[in-house]
């Protein structure tokens, strides 16, 4: 009996044990890792949460402003409604079509603009499968290696397969979600870009900025663009900007001098001469990003400032006279000679201070036949050089006088000139003995062509005699009419201006430096024949012509000019070799022309200022282009014609203004309208009654203040 019963122990217990202990010590390293991550790493950790991007953008602000001598705006702005997009980082496109979608429920967008391409992206975008649907499994997976080898991507056979005619009929306001879509994608990241600012009207303002939560990126500001007050006038000169921004062939020039690609910089004329001057100080905005690419802050870091203003040295009131003037005259000519004159359809002309170079008015004006009206090409007044004819000879005299082949006073009998195997070369008429001032009053080629003969190595003309002439002469001969600005550049202070041109030769002959003593061999612009009068009209001193007078700070006083911060002063040049006496010589045969029966006297005898010049007309061909019934040219046939200039300054004595008329392919005929010395008329009596106007208002305005304090004491 006392046999014990064991009771059967059970491992349970011992294996909970082990497996508490286990997970006690899988907490304890969690609770440890736990630790050392928060005391260690916690600040690196949040740092890395809280990290953010600064990204500082330089919004636009509007351009300086343009004036002319007397206060006048020539270029403003005019301020309008814009609608903008400042995108994120890299947006996606179906973004950028649900906002063009909402978008254009609200404004009307002009579609003249969209391609073929941007509809097939949007019929992409808009499908839902359009791979699938007009590709094969084996092209939409095509690799590089064999995308190259087939010369096309998965995305550009889609292109291929989409059917103009069949997928892309969309209604205007499908397209107007294309238009709008299409300038989403051109913004830049953090950039603003302009979605549209013509014709935004005060409904479609207020309905953009109603729904602004709904459209990400989109915000309603104030634009401006170019206004001009003169309309046309002097545009040629003012320039333009540019409408779609940076230009592609300057790109690389302006993004190096930290330009936006979407800036409007200035193309062509003192918009872009003066480019860093008229751009202004940008307004610049720090924009805070997170990790994902949300716009966390943003802050104005420096408040923007717009452009430095410019006062011209332009009267517009006088260029308002020279515009109107060619117009005036080159209709009347049309209509008196209309076969003769078929194929005159321009003019150019400039006003200049002889003194100071200051360019008082510069115009051209062209007539397009088809539209039946007159349009600004005043830039051919610096780049269409053209034979000038014996307005030039004054030059001509005075490169004799310091060439030593002509002395004061020297006569010269005007008959033919007939060397051996050539032409004979003469006059409009037989002048018989003439001085050199009558040789200038009169126009006598043979007396130039006597200077020319000598200065070209043959120091007496003997009839039938074979020229002696040394060709490095030509080039002597073209250095003294340098000497005047005549074949080289004047210095004008806009981009666009030519050197003018001569006759391109390696093989002068004797007769080429004979017609180009009398102006019939090299060509040159309407600013070099104006540089080259001033020149003379100033006692010799060739000054540079500009444009612009001062740079100013920009104001907010409506009817004031800002601070000067550079005034672009008198440039001499250079000083012409000639003796003060010749020069006083040939000043004294431009007088003649103008007062004592002269080629000008008749349009000027009666005028109430005392003017000096000298008138020029040049034989000219034209080839006109013979063309059968389709159009195409077969042939160009020579038409003769003349090109008519005039050359001026007055007064006599202190010269306050130069000009230069040149009016080209007029037709030759008998009693021929005189458009040159007509428009000359026209600039000269214009320029003074001005200056009487302006100097009565003046009094005026004197005796106005004398009273004023009088009454104040």
């Amino acid at each position: 009996m006392g046999n014990k019963h064991k009771k059967k122990k059970s491992h349970l217990p011992f294996r909970l044990n082990v497996l508490f202990f286990a997970i006690f010590l899988l907490f304890s390293g969690l609770v440890l890792q736990l630790g050392v991550v928060q005391i260690l790493y916690g600040a690196d950790a949040q740092e890395e949460i809280d990290k953010t991007t600064n990204q500082t953008t330089k919004v636009p602000v509007p351009r300086g402003k343009m004036y002319d001598q007397y206060g006048n705006i020539v270029v403003d702005n005019e301020p309008m409604y814009s609608i903008t997009y400042t995108p994120m980082k890299s947006p996606s496109q179906q973004l950028h079509l649900s906002i063009a979608k909402k978008l254009a429920e609200m404004i009307e967008m002009d579609t003249g603009d969209i391609t073929v391409r941007d509809k097939k992206d949007y019929w992409i975008l808009t499908q839902e499968s359009p791979y699938e649907d007009r590709l094969t499994k084996e092209e939409q997976t095509y690799t590089d290696e064999e995308a190259q080898a087939e010369k096309s991507t998965p995305y550009e056979l889609l292109l291929e397969r989409i059917d103009v005619n069949k997928d892309l009929n969309y209604s205007e306001k499908e397209n107007e979600i294309i238009a709008i879509k299409r300038e989403l994608d051109r913004a830049y990241s953090l950039t603003p870009h302009v979605i549209k600012n013509e014709g935004v009207t005060q409904q479609e303002y207020a309905v953009v900025a109603e729904h602004l939560n709904e459209l990400p990126g989109i915000n309603v500001t104030t634009d401006w663009k170019r206004k001009y007050p003169y309309g046309n006038s002097l545009r040629d000169y003012l320039g333009s900007i540019t409408s779609e921004g940076l230009p592609k062939d300057e790109l690389d020039y302006f993004l190096s001098r930290n330009y936006s690609r979407n800036d409007r910089v200035g193309s062509g004329g003192i918009e872009k001469e003066y480019e860093m001057v008229l751009k202004g100080q940008k307004k610049q905005i720090q924009y805070t990003t997170d990790r994902n690419g949300n716009l966390v802050n943003e802050k104005v870091v420096q408040e923007g400032e717009r452009g430095q203003d410019l006062v011209l040295n332009v009267d517009m009131e006088l260029q308002k006279i020279m515009d109107e003037s060619i117009r005036k005259h080159l209709t009347i000519a049309k209509q008196k000679f209309p076969i003769e004159n078929k194929y005159m359809k321009e003019a150019m002309a400039v006003a200049m201070d002889p003194n100071t170079g200051e360019v008082l008015a510069i115009s051209g004006q062209t007539y397009d036949e088809e539209e039946n009206e007159f349009y600004d090409s005043g830039v051919r007044a610096v780049n269409a050089p053209v034979l000038p004819g014996s307005a030039i000879k004054g030059g001509t005299m005075l490169a004799g006088y310091d060439y030593g082949v002509i002395s004061y006073g020297e006569q010269i009998y005007d008959n033919p000139i007939k060397l051996m195997g050539t032409p004979s070369k003469s006059s409009y008429q037989n002048l018989g003995l003439v001085s050199d001032i009558e040789a200038l009053k009169k126009s006598s080629n043979v007396y130039m062509y006597h200077v020319g003969m000598r200065i070209g190595g043959d120091p007496s003309y003997q009839p039938n005699e074979k020229l002696t002439f040394y060709p490095e002469r030509f080039q002597v001969f073209r250095n003294y009419y340098s000497q005047f600005g005549l074949g080289v550049k004047t210095g004008l202070d806009i981009p666009s201006e030519t050197e003018g041109s001569g006759q391109q030769s390696d093989n002068f002959r004797g007769g080429n430096i004979m017609d180009l003593a009398i102006g019939q061999y090299d060509t040159y612009t309407t600013m070099q024949l104006a540089q080259y009068v001033s020149t003379i009209a100033n006692d010799g001193y060739r000054v540079q012509p500009q444009i612009v007078s001062e740079i100013r700070e920009p104001t907010t006083e409506r009817e004031q000019l800002g601070p000067v911060v550079q005034s672009n002063n008198t440039n001499v040049l250079n000083r012409v070799t000639m003796d003060e006496k010749y020069i006083n010589r040939v000043q004294q045969g431009f007088r003649e022309v103008f007062t004592n029966g002269g080629t000008a006297y008749t349009y000027f005898k009666d005028a109430d200022y005392d003017a000096a010049g000298k008138t020029g007309t040049a034989q000219a061909s034209y080839w006109e282009p013979i063309r059968d019934g389709e159009g195409n040219v077969m042939e160009y046939k020579e038409r003769k014609l003349e090109n008519l200039t005039l050359v001026g300054y007055a007064p006599y004595n202190d010269p306050e203004i130069a000009f230069a008329v040149v009016v080209p392919y007029t037709g030759i005929v008998n009693g021929q309208y005189q458009t040159n010395k007509m428009i000359g008329r026209d600039l000269l009596d214009g320029y003074f009654k001005l200056k009487e106007e302006r100097k009565e208002k003046e009094s005026v305005k004197d005796i106005s203040e004398e009273k004023k304090q009088v009454n104040e004491q």
